[in-house]
């Protein structure tokens, strides 16, 4: 997506690599840097954690070998805790760089302790795809969109339905996303549950059926243990969703409790299911988060982030290569 800004916006991008496979990914990383080493002026790295750090490590030495100024682009809720676990290892990679761009101010901290400068410019969202409307008066119809992974901990969503169910016998949940691992477990809690009338599985939604989601649901959970800057709770908030959020990683440098969300601990079941409560029993509490929430998701329109990473961009350029 940033790509494809920057090139409607008229600049010269080149992008790899598409590859699934990580010695494949690496070796086109490797080979393209080097076939383009004439033709860029900056290098951009997605920077992930566990082995996926490796591919960073290649690319940024390779980057530095080849005289062509550096950004690191840190991404996962995970960065901070591996970052201290491989700090020696980390710092090296992390100092190569001009920039660490970084998407939340979440990742800051741990970074600026590692002597680089560091620059927060949020993700993207193509705000226009994103057709809001004020919820007030919300109903029980729930909205879980992330993938079926430990981390991200479907079945919470699950249980809160379970605790709800009794006092909204209507309640609706809808779980969106692919699966890894997680996602026969979580059905069969739903049919453990006797909840098989309230809980849907949508499979993963394109941008079409993104926006038909979203506009028949009124409250969006997100029950992540590990989370940085989730894409899928600004597009919630874009859309005017009232948000409950586990208050885990980045979550609560995003999202402020009772502004642009209601924020609960960790896997505690009761304390979502009464943040639900909340939202349908309060519609002043739930219109501000659904206003409080689009203004949010609007300082990550292509216009406010542009114009920050063009002033990285000259940043780097009034340093001189």
């Amino acid at each position: 997506m940033l790509a494809q800004h920057f090139v409607d916006a008229g600049y010269v991008v080149h992008t790899t690599s598409s590859y699934p496979n990580r010695i494949l990914r690496l070796v086109d990383m490797v080979l393209s840097l080097i076939r383009w080493r004439k033709q860029i002026d900056i290098v951009v790295v997605m920077v992930f954690s566990g082995s996926a750090f490796f591919l960073v490590d290649i690319a940024s030495w390779l980057s530095c070998r080849l005289n062509i100024p550096l950004i690191l682009w840190l991404h996962g809720g995970n960065l901070p805790q591996f970052a201290y676990a491989h700090e020696k290892w980390v710092r090296r990679v992390y100092q190569r760089a001009q920039v660490l761009v970084v998407p939340s101010a979440y990742l800051v901290e741990s970074a600026n302790k590692l002597d680089v400068d560091v620059e927060v410019i949020p993700n993207i969202l193509a705000i226009d795809n994103y057709a809001y409307h004020l919820r007030q008066q919300v109903q029980p119809k729930l909205l879980w969109m992330r993938t079926f992974h430990e981390i991200y901990n479907p079945t919470l969503a699950i249980q809160v339905v379970a605790e709800l169910v009794a006092n909204y016998p209507d309640i609706q949940l809808t779980m969106a996303g692919q699966d890894k691992g997680l996602l026969q477990q979580t059905r069969e809690l739903v049919e453990a549950q006797e909840l098989t009338a309230n809980v849907q599985f949508a499979g993963f939604l394109d941008m079409p059926a993104k926006q038909t989601a979203f506009e028949s649901h009124d409250i969006f959970l997100n029950t992540n243990k590990i989370d940085n800057m989730p894409v899928s709770v600004v597009e919630a908030a874009a859309f005017g969703l009232p948000i409950v959020a586990t208050n885990v990683g980045g979550i609560p440098h995003l999202l402020k409790d009772s502004q642009t969300a209601l924020l609960v601990e960790d896997g505690d079941v009761l304390d979502m299911a009464n943040a639900v409560r909340r939202l349908l029993n309060d519609p002043d509490l739930s219109a501000r988060l659904s206003y409080n929430g689009r203004r949010l998701a609007e300082t990550c329109s292509w216009t406010h982030v542009q114009a920050q990473w063009e002033t990285v961009f000259q940043q780097i350029n009034d340093r001189g290569r």
